[in-house]
């Protein structure tokens, strides 16, 4: 089963309409919607994705089931996204994961702004380890650094842990120039 191009392309224009048709009163977006088709031949999503759709005053996620969309949709979408090298039965819960990634970067949606800055991908490396009391579980200790209260060598720690991490599970990211100085959230 491929989904018919007119019901979806008919809606895209209608959300870039705004207005009754669209179900949204006579709600007008600022401009017409980022359109973002989910499909396994995209380009892998990223956290860069992520932050560039949390500038736009809109996106709109497209959807396809079953075997996808009739390929004449693909002329009227900015962009086609991948979740990974796996295919899914729809692209509903790589829409979920769209936004997730995407609005959890909207000012006041974490309650602290500086939340997202270190996390893994934010900077180009995964994030440090971290934790939390008891001081001791099952022999393995929290490391001393973290309790001095020395801040400066905390972040010393933190750097170090998330290169010495990114090397070890993920060294494609420092290939790629994954080296901390990378795309940062903004602010």
């Amino acid at each position: 089963m491929v989904m018919t191009p007119g019901p979806l392309v008919e809606t895209m224009e209608a959300l870039d309409a705004g207005g009754e048709e669209a179900g949204q009163g006579s709600f007008q977006p600022p401009t017409p919607a980022h359109r973002v088709l989910l499909t396994p031949q995209g380009e892998p999503m990223s956290q860069k994705h992520a932050v560039r759709f949390s500038a736009m005053a809109a996106v709109t996620l497209v959807c396809g089931r079953y075997e996808g969309v009739d390929e004449r949709v693909r002329a009227f979408v900015n962009e086609e996204l991948s979740l990974g090298d796996f295919v899914l039965n729809g692209g509903e819960v790589a829409a979920m994961a769209v936004m997730e990634a995407t609005v959890r970067l909207l000012p006041g949606v974490l309650g602290n702004a500086d939340s997202p800055r270190d996390e893994s991908h934010s900077r180009g490396l995964l994030e440090y380890p971290h934790y939390t009391r008891p001081r001791s579980f099952r022999s393995m200790a929290v490391p001393e650094v973290l309790i001095s209260g020395n801040h400066a060598e905390i972040e010393r720690w933190r750097r170090e842990q998330a290169l010495l991490r990114t090397r070890e599970r993920r060294p494609d990211l420092l290939a790629h120039g994954g080296h901390g100085d990378g795309p940062k959230n903004r602010k």
